[in-house]
């Protein structure tokens, strides 16, 4: 794998290899520096890559100062990325439809299922199929975080602790989450976290126990509740660029999708599982209190998710019903499998991928 290239070679070599599959070498834009889980992924995606083609495939990886998240439609409509790390949630406009699974994210109790889910759900939902088309990018699978619990400046040890408590909020549903039990939902970037509850504008967050470390609130919270939440799921971890895949040889399709099928599970597993083992290993360092979620405060956050569920359903139709019965279904099979990416790799490729007309598909 090649090293970052500053963004005016890279404006020569994308003019010098536009058109032509000769070059076979896709330039790749996980949009995250090398600490995060996505950079992670496609470091081991391009190994996969270079494996699944014998090396006729060759991969050039793009830093974020070259393609950041809210940069990744330009990237892949320039061609400046052929295959890149790209949000629905960013692109809300883009994606009404396929918002749709992230507006479910109070679902979310096993991160592999919700991972799974969200990816059959996309590669077999026509409406969100064309909405991946007009934004200028093929999907070929999706990633997940683990579930978020409460990390906050204040002890909550029930739900009566809940009440009155301002929480940075990721997203609608987490602000529902904190409504309904006497809380204020604070939409705000991840990164202004540090600052909000060391200032006392917020009393904390709902957010991955792996915050402690990447935003250092490690240093500032003072309690830390496992409730379940929900997770982030809504990814769309190897998009590739619509003309890449055109000129792309049916071959050469079905060597980056089995690269990139092993490689969602990398995301998931380090997202999800290594990172958040840290991240409780430093807290456990810490003078922070760790609660468990009371019964009483586990019961009622279920039963939240349970009717948040039914009204995302009642809203949004049938296409929230589909997303709902897969994260059953997929929970139902990872609990058979376990957590072992390279079996869930297996069990995605039978299911879901197997299945796919690369001919046809993305077109």
């Amino acid at each position: 794998m090649k090293t970052t290239f500053s963004f005016a070679a890279l404006a020569v070599a994308g003019t010098l290899i536009a058109g032509t599959v000769a070059a076979q070498d896709l330039r790749l834009a996980p949009a995250a520096p090398p600490a995060h889980p996505a950079h992670y992924m496609y470091t081991h995606f391009a190994e996969y890559l270079a494996k699944e083609s014998g090396g006729t495939i060759g991969t050039t990886l793009l830093g974020p100062e070259v393609v950041a998240l809210p940069q990744m439609a330009d990237a892949l409509n320039s061609g400046l990325a052929d295959i890149g790390n790209s949000l629905p949630l960013y692109f809300a406009a883009d994606f009404p439809l396929t918002g749709v699974a992230g507006d479910l994210a109070l679902q979310g109790r096993n991160p592999h299922a919700m991972a799974m889910a969200m990816t059959e759900w996309v590669v077999t939902c026509e409406p969100c199929q064309q909405e991946y088309k007009a934004f200028g990018g093929v999907f070929l699978g999706a990633g997940s975080s683990d579930v978020y619990g409460l990390i906050t400046t204040k002890p909550v040890d029930s739900v009566e602790d809940l009440q009155g408590l301002r929480l940075r909020s990721g997203g609608a549903p987490y602000s529902r989450w904190a409504e309904h039990f006497g809380a204020t939902g604070v939409p705000m970037g991840v990164g202004a976290t540090f600052e909000a509850m060391s200032q006392g504008v917020i009393d904390g967050t709902m957010a991955s126990v792996v915050d402690m470390l990447s935003y250092r609130l490690v240093d500032i919270a003072t309690h830390f509740n496992t409730v379940p939440i929900g997770t982030y799921h809504a990814t769309s971890n190897f998009t590739v660029a619509l003309p890449t895949w055109q000129r792309l040889s049916e071959e050469q399709r079905l060597m980056i999708v089995k690269a990139a099928n092993r490689a969602n599970f990398d995301l998931t597993d380090r997202w999800a599982y290594q990172l958040p083992a840290d991240a409780r290993e430093a807290v456990a360092g810490s003078d922070i209190v760790v609660a468990e979620a009371s019964d009483d405060l586990l019961a009622a956050s279920e039963g939240f998710a349970a009717a948040d569920r039914e009204a995302q359903i009642a809203k949004a139709g049938d296409i929230a019903a589909d997303f709902a019965r897969l994260v059953d279904e997929w929970s139902e099979l990872i609990a058979d499998t376990g957590n072992d990416p390279d079996a869930l790799a297996e069990l995605a490729w039978q299911r879901i991928w197997s299945k796919v007309d690369l001919a046809t598909y993305g077109l």
